[in-house]
């Protein structure tokens, strides 16, 4: 209780803090507050996630695991929508572009780095291959329903759906989704919690219902500064990138990247700690939501406000995506891991950066 009472100090307080500089107007055309503002949005991901992680552990695992990536997923979809209906064509692309980074990011970034470490600690880690089995069945159905097909129908010009398709996409990647949360909450529960579910449980009862409140007042503060500060930190972020001669898919990697940072900490510290099935719970779990909220989520907002929406990958990409999926999948198909498997995935991510920089 010590422990959650210390970090309310920054948690609550850079928050504000982001909220004064944002709408103080000198973030126009400042390099220097404009550097603090990306200090500040980096806090303010790692301040939402922490307070998800309090009201987490008030309901227990596996909802814990769910409402941290859910949390995720709304500053993602917030930040894509915001700016697709105000960037005009130049932004069709981002949604995919940022959704394909962030998967890249979890099953290569996050999954390796768990697998790595974990392995050097401890050699050899266990967990439910009954869970690993259900996640990569939803990611691979989710994934091959909105980042490939799209680019193989006919019925429109390059890669897009037409809307009956995108109502259909829509369909399949909710009901996947909502089989997959049904899988871990009810029907199979059990191949999701961790050996220390006993502690977990005692660790709700020290949270009180103050701390409750003051972690959702402040998690719904976080979220909104968070969407406010990418927002105007896009354009900077672009010009940089443009201006050095780089593709403009880095944006998507970059933001990507700075969403799921605090993810990626709890992920390798509960690896660290030999909870490998929690890192997975987690970085699986983010990945499915990653795709079936996000692009069902753009997708209705690109038929709502009528912007372009290209879904359908490229043939490089298309590539790496399959090599990692399979990769991932024949990491996890034993039920026991090691660092070489890790090994594998972080080439596998320094690969992707490597030709999204030199296609």
């Amino acid at each position: 209780m010590k422990k959650i009472k210390k970090l309310y100090q920054w948690t609550t307080s850079i928050p504000l803090l982001a909220c004064i500089l944002y709408y103080s107007g000198l973030l126009d055309d400042n390099l220097f507050y404009q550097s603090i503002a990306g200090l500040f949005l980096i806090f303010c991901v790692m301040s939402a996630v922490h307070h998800s992680e309090i009201i987490a552990h008030r309901v227990g695992e596996p909802f814990g695991t769910i409402i941290l990536a859910v949390s995720i997923t709304v500053i993602e979809v917030a930040i894509i929508i915001s700016l697709m209906t105000t960037g005009g064509p130049e932004y069709a692309s981002f949604a995919r572009d940022t959704v394909y980074a962030a998967v890249m990011l979890i099953l290569n970034g996050i999954v390796g780095l768990c697998l790595f470490i974990g392995g050097r600690k401890f050699h050899t880690q266990t967990f439910s291959l009954h869970s690993v089995k259900i996640a990569l069945v939803a990611l691979v159905s989710i994934v091959a329903f909105s980042m490939i097909l799209p680019t193989f129908t006919n019925s429109e010009a390059g890669p897009y759906y037409n809307k009956s398709q995108l109502f259909f996409e829509i369909f399949a990647c909710l009901t996947i989704y909502t089989a997959f949360i049904s899988a871990q909450t009810t029907k199979h529960r059990e191949y999701f919690i961790t050996g220390d579910s006993d502690t977990a449980d005692a660790e709700a009862h020290t949270i009180s219902n103050s701390s409750l409140m003051i972690s959702l007042v402040f998690l719904l503060i976080s979220l909104i500064i968070v969407v406010l500060l990418a927002k105007s930190l896009s354009l900077p972020i672009e010009q940089l990138i443009v201006s050095e001669g780089l593709p403009k898919s880095l944006v998507g990697i970059i933001i990507a990247a700075v969403i799921l940072l605090p993810e990626g900490i709890a992920a390798v510290s509960a690896a660290r700690n030999n909870r490998l099935q929690t890192s997975l719970n987690l970085s699986l779990g983010s990945a499915i939501a990653s795709i079936g909220l996000t692009i069902p989520a753009v997708s209705i907002a690109s038929y709502m406000y009528d912007f372009p929406l290209v879904l359908g990958l490229d043939i490089l990409p298309i590539i790496l995506l399959v090599i990692s999926i399979f990769t991932v999948m024949l990491s996890l198909i034993g039920g026991r891991s090691n660092f070489v498997y890790g090994v594998v995935l972080l080439v596998n991510l320094v690969a992707y950066v490597f030709l999204t920089i030199n296609p």
